[in-house]
């Protein structure tokens, strides 16, 4: 079963990644994190079905957190090609896409990208907040 969800800065996308690495009971397969210039893309591919009560639980959580997300055909490209194996660098040049994150649950490389991308620019947008 798949999420996908559109989130409005970088302290909600922390959030759930902290969110999902404290919850055991949910068998998370991968977490994909892409940012783009509006806002970040989590998706989270579960490795086995989940309970009626998990799912909900689950997409209440979300929901408080951000919106629903149906990717365009580029988008969807790209999050494919991660899922069959492909490197994160191959797929942020043939897709022009900036994947931040794609595996386990990790802070650290959310952390990362925006402490560089301020860095980079001088100050901090509303989306790294």
């Amino acid at each position: 079963m798949d999420y996908m969800f559109f989130l409005a800065n970088a302290s909600l996308t922390l959030r759930v990644v902290e969110y999902l690495r404290k919850i055991p009971r949910l068998p998370v397969k991968f977490v994909t994190v892409i940012h783009q210039i509006d806002g970040w893309v989590v998706k989270v591919k579960m490795a086995t079905p989940i309970t009626p009560e998990q799912h909900g639980d689950f997409r209440a959580f979300m929901y408080e957190l951000g919106i629903p997300y149906h990717p365009e055909v580029r988008m969807q490209m790209a999050l494919w090609s991660l899922e069959t194996g492909q490197s994160v660098i191959d797929v942020m040049r043939r897709y022009q896409v900036a994947v931040v994150s794609h595996g386990s649950p990790d802070s650290s490389d959310i952390e990362a990208f925006r402490q560089q991308f301020t860095r980079g620019l001088g100050y901090c947008p509303e989306t790294l907040a």
